[in-house]
C-alpha cells in the first residue's frame, strides 16, 4: 500500500510553468506550392510515415478537443485559458493537415483505409464515460509531444524535405510542445478526487493500449501507402523497421520519454523544452531556413 501511494505523487513536484503562454499561430503552408510525391528526401518510407500520421490528425485532433472541452467547466482560470488556447491551436492544426492531406490524395493515394483505421481506434471509447476519452487524449498528447521534441531537436528527421511541408511539421511540433501539459493538467483536475493508485493504474493501462494502437495503426497506414507505390514485401518491412528503430530512429529515441509516463511524479513539464519552441520560431521569423542548412547550423 505504501508503494501504491507513491505511484502518483502530488502535482506540486512538477507542474506547467507559471510563465507559459500558449499562443495559437495562424499560419498556412503549401498553398499553391508544388510538393513532391515523395516529398521527404525522395524517400518513400519517410514520406509514408508523415503522410500516414497526417491523415490521422483531422479526426484525431477533433477528438482531443472534444475530450478536453468536456472537462473545462470548473477548472482554475489559468487552466481554463490554456484549454481555450489549446482548442484554438488544434483547430488550426486540423485546417492545415486537411490541406496537407489534400496533397496526399492529389498524388493518387487512397487514404480511405487509413481513415477507417482511425475511426476504429476512436470508437474504442464510444459509449464509455467521458473520462475514458480524456485518458486516451492524455496518452496521445504525450505521444505528439515526444515526436514534436524529437522533430525540432534533431533536424535530420526533416532534412531534404520540401520546404513548405517541413515548415508545416516544425510549426505543428512547436505548438505541440507548447500545449503538452494541457490534457494532462485537465486529467489531474478531473481525477483530483481519485485515489492516487487508481489514477496511476487507469492512465498506465490506457497508455499501454494507446501505444499498441498507435504503432500498429501507423504501421498499417505506412504499409498501405507503400503498397500503393508498388513497394511491398520483407525488404520494405525491414526498411520500415530500420527507419523507426535505426536511422533516424524516432521510435528508439522517444522510448525513454515514453517510459517516464509510468514513473512516480510524472508531468509533461518535468522536462522543460521550451527552448525548442524558440528555435523553431526564430527560423520562421527568418522566413524559414531550409531544413538542410539548419541541420548544418545546429550540428
Amino acid at each position: 500500500m505504501t508503494i501504491c501511494l507513491f505511484l502518483e505523487v502530488s502535482v506540486a513536484k512538477a507542474t506547467t510553468p507559471v510563465d507559459l503562454t500558449i499562443t495559437p499561430r495562424d499560419r498556412r503552408f503549401g498553398r499553391g506550392s508544388p510538393i513532391r510525391r515523395w516529398w521527404l528526401n525522395d524517400d518513400p518510407i519517410a514520406t509514408a510515415f508523415y503522410n500516414a500520421l497526417s491523415v490521422t490528425f483531422p479526426k484525431g485532433e477533433g477528438y482531443f478537443v472534444d475530450s478536453v472541452r468536456r472537462f473545462r467547466d470548473g477548472t482554475p482560470p489559468k487552466l481554463t485559458a490554456e484549454i481555450n488556447a489549446f482548442i484554438k491551436q488544434e483547430v488550426i492544426h486540423t485546417r492545415e493537415h486537411v490541406a496537407f492531406n489534400r496533397h496526399v490524395t492529389d498524388q493518387g493515394y487512397d487514404v480511405a483505409p487509413l481513415i477507417a483505421d482511425v475511426d476504429a481506434a476512436l470508437a474504442l471509447t464510444k459509449g464509455r464515460p467521458p473520462i475514458a476519452s480524456l485518458a486516451a487524449t492524455t496518452a496521445l498528447e504525450h505521444f505528439t509531444a515526444m515526436l514534436a521534441h524529437e522533430l525540432i531537436a534533431n533536424p535530420r528527421h526533416l532534412a531534404g524535405g520540401d520546404q513548405q511541408a517541413a515548415a508545416l511539421w516544425q510549426w505543428h511540433a512547436a505548438e505541440e510542445i507548447e500545449h503538452k501539459g494541457v490534457a494532462y493538467d485537465t486529467w489531474l483536475h478531473a481525477t483530483r478526487d481519485w485515489p492516487r493508485f487508481t489514477r496511476w493504474r487507469v492512465k498506465s493501462l490506457v497508455m499501454l493500449i494507446t501505444t499498441w494502437r498507435f504503432f500498429t495503426g501507423r504501421a498499417r497506414g505506412m504499409t498501405e501507402l507503400l503498397r500503393q507505390d508498388g513497394l511491398t514485401g520483407p525488404r520494405i518491412w525491414a526498411r520500415m523497421a530500420w527507419y523507426a528503430f535505426g536511422n533516424p530512429g524516432m521510435a528508439r529515441k522517444i522510448a525513454g520519454v515514453w517510459a517516464a509516463y509510468f514513473l512516480p511524479g510524472f508531468h509533461p513539464w518535468k522536462h522543460d523544452d521550451r527552448a525548442l519552441i524558440a528555435l523553431a520560431e526564430s527560423d520562421y521569423e527568418a522566413a524559414v531556413l531550409p531544413v538542410e542548412k539548419r541541420a548544418v547550423a545546429t550540428a
